[in-house]
Order: C-alpha cells, then structure tokens, then sequence
C-alpha cells in the first residue's frame, strides 16, 4: 500500500515550506548536519516555534517527544521504507527510498 508522503528537496537545504495537516497549515524547516548525517526539522504554527531540532530517525514518528495536544499536527509522521531496503535515514536514501510518512490510522508502519 502506497501512504501520502512528504516530499523533501534536498537540493534546497536548508529551507522551509508550508504543509496543511489535519485542517491546521504548519511550516516545517529542514536542516541537515553533514558530520552526524542527520536530517533535523522544526515546526511553526501561526508564527510560533513550537519545535526546533527534531532528529528525523528512521522508524519513530516525528514530534513524539514533544507532542502537545492542539500545538502539534494530529497525525503521526514516521521516516519509513516501504521497499524494507533501508533500515535508516542517510543522505543518499532520504527521499529515494526513505520518506516522511503520514499515518493515517488505517494501517500501522512498521
């Protein structure tokens, strides 16, 4: 089964974008550290910073440290492959193999 994803240029890195989810519009900022080869992101929600440095790590939904109810999206994000060839998150694969899933529920990422 094919999920939404959402897509990161690398090329633009690093940058920011607006995303509606779950009704509400929120910018998520993308960074990457090239010496730990790790993709952060931070999410804005009507000019707030609610997040800031949130390590994209293969497999664990975004935010969910952090998660506020009514400040966070409330849907999971989770860095996944769905081809199972990669079992992390690395420049070469993030965005090839590897996306940011959205969960909608009705099935669970494993």
């Amino acid at each position: 089964m094919i999920r939404d994803r959402i897509t990161i240029n690398k090329n633009l890195i690093p940058y920011s974008f607006d995303i509606t989810l779950s009704g509400e519009v929120f910018e998520i900022g993308v960074k990457y550290n090239e010496f730990a080869d790790m993709f952060t992101l931070s999410l804005t929600k009507d000019g707030e910073l609610i997040c800031s440095g949130e390590p994209v790590v293969y497999g664990v939904p975004l935010f969910k440290d952090v998660y506020v109810c009514g400040k966070y999206p409330e849907i999971r994000i989770v860095p996944y492959d769905e081809s199972k060839e990669n079992d992390q998150v690395t420049w070469d694969n993030f965005g090839e193999t590897v996306f940011l899933l959205i969960d909608n529920g009705s099935d669970v990422i494993e």
